[in-house]
């Protein structure tokens, strides 16, 4: 064993070039800097071999970002060991204010030889290809917003003002149609923003349609079918959920899936002096606004609608064990928080919190009935 080699390898991935840096074992091992070589499959798969041959075991890391994980499923193929690092927890100095190619590589691989790097979570090639479409979804309703922001931002400005409280309905469209304005210009504008709204609109419902489709052949369909037990988390709220989190089994506990989501309150707290502000905001923002908007739906009383009757017939007896004790517990916890004076905002993220708890609860048990 007096001869055994084993590197540690930190990878700066780019877009043409991908700059490497290796760590002997050792804490006194040398760190130096391999080069820069073309970040298509070939070249990569050359330098890993030809790393590799030089040493008995060889661990790779990389920088989570827009190049994906390919790189990440080519390393794992040729039968060595990768990390994807989570960006924002690889430990940084104050007071460095020199950024490269070079100096990022050599960084990651002196703190994966240390174990100082956090890993992300990787998804697999169908999970991944959900969940490019579930964000498709998102970034398609967050056009019809601002689309919808241009029209009322335009008739507001003409001093137009609808009589009614609910917008967007036929009732609303009409009333944009029947607007007259003296010059034409002003009405092919119009026109034009309620048109972009129609399309965006129908493109939302298209990217639906899809994700209703495939989701009763993807691997976690039995956990999307459970969660949507839950009141206030429909198709769409369950699968970003699921796609977002991913394997709820590396949570070890709900806090932590709540720490993860960023529902936690921060913390500033120092001897005898303890300040608690705002939650965090850390981690996965696109499931914890989903959940606090799921959590507006906690204001009624406990009951069981028609849809989520069907959905809980067809549930297993512990699951419909837990989406009713969380009715019942987040209803009379929104009843409270609210007749204590909370503003809803306050209320709705405290909701929120619990709500992800039990989803950590739901989606485990689903998770259990499958394996």
């Amino acid at each position: 064993m007096a001869d055994y080699r084993e590197a540690f390898v930190g990878i700066d991935v780019a877009k043409l070039r991908n700059a490497i840096a290796i760590a002997d074992a050792g804490r006194e091992g040398e760190v130096r800097f391999f080069g820069e070589v073309d970040a298509s499959d070939t070249s990569m798969r050359r330098v890993i071999q030809r790393i590799a041959a030089k040493f008995d075991r060889v661990h790779f890391c990389y920088e989570a970002g827009p190049t994906g994980y390919g790189l990440y499923r080519l390393i794992l193929s040729l039968g060595h060991e990768c990390m994807v690092v989570a960006p924002s927890l690889i430990p940084r100095k104050p007071g460095d204010r020199v950024k490269t190619n070079r100096r990022d590589a050599l960084a990651l691989a002196r703190l994966l030889r240390a174990g100082e790097l956090t890993a992300v979570w990787v998804p697999d090639e169908g999970h991944e290809a959900m969940r490019d479409l579930v964000r498709a979804r998102a970034a398609a309703v967050e056009t019809l917003r601002v689309h919808r922001q241009h029209v009322s931002a335009f008739i507001l400005k003409h001093g137009r003002i609808y009589p009614r409280k609910k917008s967007w309905t036929m009732r609303y469209l009409r009333w944009l149609q029947e607007q007259p304005f003296d010059h034409p210009a002003h009405q092919i504008a119009l026109q034009e923003m309620v048109e972009a709204v129609r399309v965006s609109k129908e493109r939302v419902e298209r990217l639906e349609g899809v994700i209703e489709e495939f989701v009763p052949t993807w691997s976690l369909a039995p956990i999307v079918r459970a969660l949507q037990t839950l009141r206030g988390v429909d198709l769409i709220v369950a699968v970003t959920f699921a796609v977002e989190v991913g394997d709820v089994q590396r949570f070890e506990s709900p806090r932590q899936l709540m720490g993860y989501l960023g529902l936690v309150p921060g913390e500033r707290s120092t001897g005898e002096t303890v300040r608690r502000g705002g939650i965090t905001k850390a981690g996965n923002g696109r499931v914890r606004h989903m959940l606090v908007e799921s959590a507006w739906t906690y204001r009624h009383p406990p009951r069981v609608g028609a849809k989520k009757l069907y959905r809980l017939e067809q549930a297993p007896p512990k699951v419909r064990e837990i989406a009713w004790k969380a009715q019942t517990r987040l209803t009379a916890r929104y009843r409270m928080l609210s007749g204590r004076g909370k503003r809803t905002t306050v209320v709705c993220t405290a909701i929120a919190r619990e709500l992800a708890g039990f989803m950590w609860a739901v989606a485990g048990e689903a998770e259990a009935i499958k394996s």
